[in-house]
């Protein structure tokens, strides 16, 4: 069934299609979720308040850009509403200044994808928050701002700091899988 034709069937009120839908998208949609919020059960939550929110609303779907970014969008305002319960912005959004450190390029080609998405989650939320609705949602500053409710330049701040304790994290973990290598793993991931 494409997008449109399960659509059309939710919004005639077929379980049968919601059921389908919610299974096509649930899995990413977590993991949108689970990006902004460090606890399993806070980013379900979140995913579900957020598919509520998508069959509330398909009859305002207009077939514009994809259903998928559509569904996100539902999903990452839920997602920033629950943190917002949760984990206040405004606690986790400091001022002050921070030197970017710089790392070897490959510190980021050592670590897998489930590695990344850790470091990420230990990163404090508005750090975390601004970070993810930029590099990973494409919101820019000014829709960042309107998002959390903060000045763009606050917004552009905590994304410098969030890359900054990351490039750290990501040099601190380099250097720690380096460390616990054998001569044999580094001759193989060694390069020439």
């Amino acid at each position: 069934m494409t997008d449109a034709e399960l659509i059309a069937a939710c919004r005639q009120g077929s379980s049968r299609a919601q059921k389908q839908l919610y299974e096509r998208f649930a899995g990413l949609m977590f993991g949108v979720c689970l990006r902004y919020l460090r606890q399993r059960d806070d980013a379900q939550e979140a995913m579900l308040g957020g598919f509520t929110k998508v069959f509330r609303a398909l009859d305002q779907y207009r077939h514009e850009g994809s259903f998928e970014g559509w569904i996100r969008r539902i999903m990452v305002n839920e997602a920033l509403g629950q943190l917002r319960r949760k984990e206040p912005l405004h606690m986790a959004i400091d001022d002050y200044s921070v030197d970017v450190a710089s790392t070897p390029a490959d510190a980021e080609s050592q670590m897998n994808a489930a590695d990344l998405m850790a470091l990420l989650a230990e990163l404090p939320a508005g750090y975390r928050t601004v970070f993810n609705l930029y590099a990973l949602e494409g919101y820019s500053h000014p829709e960042i701002a309107e998002l959390l409710g903060i000045s763009e330049g606050t917004s552009k701040s905590q994304l410098s700091k969030a890359r900054a304790m990351l490039q750290r994290r990501l040099a601190a973990a380099s250097q720690t899988a380096t460390a616990h290598s054998t001569p044999k793993e580094l001759y193989a991931t060694a390069r020439y």
